[in-house]
C-alpha cells in the first residue's frame, strides 16, 4: 500500500493528460477528414437533388426500367444461390481443412476482389465462349452457349461477387467453437449430419451476411456482365447497363435506376450495420 501510494499522482496525471488529447480538435486531421466525407456524400446528395421526384414513379413504371429491374433482381438472386451452393463448402474447406497450396487458393479466390470487372468478362470468354476452353466443349456436347445470354449474365455476377461469400463464411467458421462439433462427432455423427446439424447453424449468422453482400455485388455488376453478357434489352441488360445505356439517350431514367440501386445499397448496409457499419 505504501509502495503505491507515490504512483497514484502519476496516473492522474496521465488520465488527465489523455482526456485533455482526446478533447482537443487536431485541425490538421479534421480538415481532410471533412473533404473526404464531402467527396464520398456530395456526389450522393446530387443525385438526390437532381432526381425527377414529380415523375419518379412514372418512371419507375417505365417498360424499360421494369424490365431492366426484373431481369437485375432474378439473375442477382440465382447468382447468389449459386454462390451459395458452392462458395460454402469451399469457405469450409479453407477453414477446416489443412491442404498444400491452401495459401494460394485462398488468394485466388479472392483475385476477383481487386481484378478489374472487364478483364474478369474477358477471361470468362476465353474459358467459357463458343471458342473458349470450356465453352467450345458445352456447345459441342450439350449445345449450351453462355455468352451474351442470360444464363452468362449469371455466371459473370456470381465470378465477381463469390468471394464476399467465402470470405464471410470462412470467418464465421474460424470464429466458431468447434468443441460443439468435436462433441457431435464423438456420439457417432457422421461429417455431413455436423456440418447440417451444428456446423450450418453456429455459422449461419455469417452465411447471412455474406449471402446479403453477395446478392448486393451481383445487383451492381458492370464490367465482367457487359462483356460477357453483352447489353440486350430483356436479355442481359441489367440495371447497371441500363444506367449506362440511359445516361446518353435519357439522363432522367438514368437518375432514376441509379436511385433504385443507391436505395438497395442503404438498406443493405442498415441490415448489416452491426456486423461492418458499426464495428469498433
Amino acid at each position: 500500500m505504501t509502495h503505491s501510494a507515490p504512483h497514484r499522482p502519476r496516473r492522474e496525471q496521465l488520465r488527465g493528460g489523455a482526456a485533455g488529447i482526446s478533447g482537443r480538435l487536431p485541425w490538421v486531421l479534421v480538415v481532410p477528414a471533412v473533404l473526404g466525407l464531402a467527396f464520398l456524400v456530395l456526389p450522393l446528395a446530387g443525385l438526390l437533388v437532381r432526381a425527377p421526384w414529380p415523375t419518379l414513379l412514372e418512371r419507375l413504371a417505365e417498360p424499360q426500367v421494369l424490365q431492366a429491374l426484373r431481369l437485375s433482381l432474378v439473375t442477382a438472386t440465382i447468382a447468389t444461390v449459386v454462390c451459395l451452393l458452392l462458395g460454402v463448402p469451399l469457405a469450409w474447406l479453407l477453414a477446416r481443412v489443412s491442404f498444400p497450396g491452401r495459401r494460394l487458393v485462398r488468394a485466388l479466390v479472392t483475385v476477383p476482389l481487386v481484378l478489374p470487372p472487364v478483364v474478369g468478362g474477358v477471361a470468362l470468354l476465353l474459358v467459357l465462349g463458343r471458342r473458349g476452353l470450356i465453352g467450345q466443349w458445352l456447345e459441342a456436347t450439350f449445345g449450351i452457349t453462355l455468352p451474351f445470354t442470360t444464363a452468362g449474365v449469371v455466371v459473370a455476377e456470381a465470378f465477381v461477387a463469390m468471394p464476399f461469400l467465402v470470405i464471410s463464411v470462412e470467418g464465421a467458421l474460424r470464429a466458431a467453437d468447434q468443441r460443439f462439433e468435436e462433441a457431435a462427432a464423438t456420439l457417432g455423427a457422421s461429417r455431413w449430419i455436423v456440418f447440417r446439424r451444428v456446423t450450418l447453424p453456429l455459422i449461419a449468422p455469417g452465411v447471412v451476411a455474406g449471402a446479403v453482400l453477395c446478392w448486393a455485388r451481383a445487383l451492381g455488376e458492370f464490367g465482367a456482365t457487359i462483356t460477357f453478357a453483352g447489353n440486350f434489352p430483356g436479355t442481359t441488360q441489367t440495371m447497371p447497363l441500363a444506367v449506362y445505356l440511359a445516361l446518353e439517350t435519357e439522363p432522367e431514367a438514368a437518375i432514376v435506376l441509379s436511385l433504385v440501386l443507391l436505395a438497395v445499397s442503404v438498406i443493405i448496409l442498415s441490415s448489416l450495420r452491426d456486423r461492418w457499419v458499426n464495428s469498433p
